[in-house]
């Protein structure tokens, strides 16, 4: 998709994996919005200050991000799309710096999470969590941190003028992280969607559920992802969301129409062209994507 000049609000800063996603969504010449929170990217979009929100939604290995379930169905804009990321980690340090010398290892409790193996090796290492791995590296260029490496993307490295100490040393050299596309309402614009993210709550009755999935496995149609949440103040009551996808868009409108008998509260959180990335060879570096020129920091809009 190549769209010029769209505001995108991002949790996180430039060069962040958010940023990465949102390039290779959108292309390059993109407004980047950095927000210090998921919450904040919504509010950006609630206020237009952001045509799009790129939101990270699930990890291959990290699992689903839970808070951002709730706020699809708090705020709710609709989802248009999605991507999937190959996530390449790096240890990178200022020009100069060895291995050897290094004390600290700074970056995402998740990318931290997701090098385990690696930092096994080298157990005198200090672990320091931040809410960004862009932030880490930019915070080592900013403040000349010869002690400190960052976990963080080649995006990052570029942009902060950092050197790469270590490639690739994630644990699982298959892992992606997938990103959904949220926009206003007005901004929908009419596709071929294959793809529905759904939310509904089902009575507490044995087979409740059952016969909601069974509905889907009727009309052929690819139940992709469940998760379920429970309902704040409410004992042993769930929202489940779930993403299915489908070839004949005549299944899904019929299992629609069959499962609103059996759910309460159901809402279509999107219905979209599911990310099919079948003729790349993934994952793959993003050396040949550059960073955008424009940015926008929330915290700078007050």
């Amino acid at each position: 998709m190549k769209n010029e000049n769209l505001r995108v609000a991002i949790q996180g800063i430039r060069a962040s994996f958010h940023e990465e996603a949102a390039l290779k969504y959108f292309g390059e010449n993109i407004q980047t919005i950095e927000c210090n929170s998921f919450k904040q990217t919504f509010e950006a979009l609630k206020d237009k200050n952001a045509d799009y929100v790129v939101m990270a939604i699930e990890n291959s290995i990290a699992g689903s991000i839970l808070p951002n379930y709730s706020l699809l169905l708090s705020y709710a804009f609709p989802v248009v799309g999605e991507i999937y990321l190959p996530i390449q980690l790096h240890l990178m340090a200022l020009p100069g710096v060895k291995f050897e010398d290094v004390k600290n290892v700074t970056s995402h409790p998740i990318a931290i999470r997701q090098c385990v193996d690696f930092f096994d090796e080298y157990p005198h290492l200090n672990i320091i969590e931040s809410n960004d791995t862009a932030a880490c590296a930019k915070r080592i260029r900013d403040e000349q941190l010869t002690d400190t490496v960052a976990i963080a993307n080649t995006l990052a490295a570029r942009l902060y003028g950092l050197d790469v100490l270590e490639r690739r040393i994630e644990s699982n050299k298959k892992n992606f992280t997938r990103f959904l596309i949220l926009t206003h309402h007005e901004n929908v614009t009419k596709t071929h969607p294959n793809k529905a993210s759904l939310c509904f709550q089902v009575s507490n009755k044995v087979g409740a559920l059952a016969k909601v999935l069974n509905i889907f496995a009727e009309q052929s149609l690819n139940m992709s992802k469940i998760q379920s949440m429970p309902i704040l103040g409410k004992r042993n009551e769930y929202n489940f969301y779930v993403d299915v996808e489908w070839d004949d868009a005549k299944h899904y409108d019929t299992a629609i129409r069959q499962i609103l008998k059996y759910t309460q509260n159901f809402n279509i959180l999107g219905e979209y062209e599911r990310h099919d990335d079948e003729n790349e060879k993934l994952p793959k570096t993003v050396k040949n994507v550059k960073v955008p020129r424009t940015y926008i920091n929330m915290k700078k809009m007050g």
